[in-house]
């Protein structure tokens, strides 16, 4: 029996057809520039297509099952529907990373965050890729070096691990680092876990609330990261459908009249299980950048705000020496 096609739209199964559609329909709510990302991204997921291969084939016509695949990732879009959550993933520092409305898609400003961390503080902005280049660096040293006077050194935690991508990367930088990725959502550790097995990255999952300490930590850690909810409850009228509808809220939102409560747990956990010349990195709310250096400062860590791509306040580096 065929397939009823007859609410597909696309006036041919041609590729030129395919494109003009999206774009009909798509450029009012994205731009072009990004509706052309995300046929990109489709005809990769969908057909294994890269960018040269889309250009030169706009006269050809493609099956009907994968037609339908594009009349729905077209519907989804239309809804506001992430381009990672109809393909089902995301990119990161060249980690292919699983993605669901369980856990944050990870972001390009977390991506220059984790880039500049293994790059050893250099700016991750002018590298072509953030995330592929390892220098022998200071961070190297505090992972990797077996020979340091404290053993623990080679150890770090990522807390809020989401779907471990932070985790997952800085493994994969640095192989001979002990890894622990630590999150409160079943669901989200389900996921990373995957992921660290899709991207041969041995890492040490744990459930816990941040919030509450963590449990089963043992002696000292050479770096910890985190990328913890950090927007503020009366900023959701600024924030864009797709990350509203989609994102799962855990992730994502604090109270207003304690939006730094992550980030007071996280001082906890560093003074606690952080060694002397540890590094605490950790994503922050640009609006919030001030309050949450001047937080780790009278923790007794030296802070440092560091800017993203677009110029705005990102992520602090605080090293605890007490």
């Amino acid at each position: 029996m065929g397939m009823n096609t007859r609410n597909i739209r696309f006036r041919s199964n041609r590729v030129r057809d395919i494109l003009a559609l999206y774009h009909e329909e798509l450029d009012g709510m994205y731009g072009s520039g990004e509706v052309g990302v995300f046929l990109d991204m489709l005809f990769e997921a969908f057909l294994g297509w890269d960018k040269v291969r889309l250009l030169t084939s706009r006269e050809m016509t493609i099956d009907q099952s994968d037609l339908l695949r594009f009349h729905w990732a077209l519907e989804d879009l239309k809804q506001y529907r992430p381009i990672q959550h109809i393909i089902g993933y995301t990119d990161f520092c060249g980690c292919r990373i699983a993605v669901s409305p369980d856990v944050l898609i990870p972001r390009p400003e977390t991506e220059e965050m984790v880039g500049w961390l293994i790059a050893g503080h250099s700016d991750a902005r002018s590298m072509n890729d953030r995330c592929s280049v390892v220098v022998q660096s200071n961070t190297e040293q505090r992972l990797n070096n077996e020979r340091t006077t404290n053993e623990q050194q080679g150890k770090l935690i990522d807390l809020c691990t989401g779907s471990g991508c932070i985790a997952i990367a800085l493994k994969k930088a640095f192989p001979q680092a002990d890894v622990t990725a630590v999150d409160i959502s079943p669901a989200a550790l389900k996921i990373a876990l995957e992921n660290a097995k899709n991207n041969g990255a041995d890492i040490r999952f744990m459930q816990a609330d941040v919030l509450n300490g963590v449990d089963g930590l043992s002696g000292s850690y050479g770096l910890i990261v985190s990328n913890p909810p950090y927007v503020m409850e009366k900023e959701r009228a600024q924030m864009q459908r797709n990350v509203l509808d989609y994102d799962p809220a855990l992730a994502l939102f604090v109270p207003d009249d304690d939006p730094l409560r992550f980030y007071k747990a996280i001082a906890n956990i560093a003074k606690e299980h952080l060694a002397k010349d540890g590094m605490l990195v950790v994503e922050l709310n640009e609006s919030l950048a001030d309050k949450t250096s001047e937080l780790f400062h009278k923790q007794g860590f030296s802070p440092e705000v560091h800017d993203d791509f677009r110029g705005k306040h990102r992520w602090v580096s605080a090293v605890w020496n007490p």
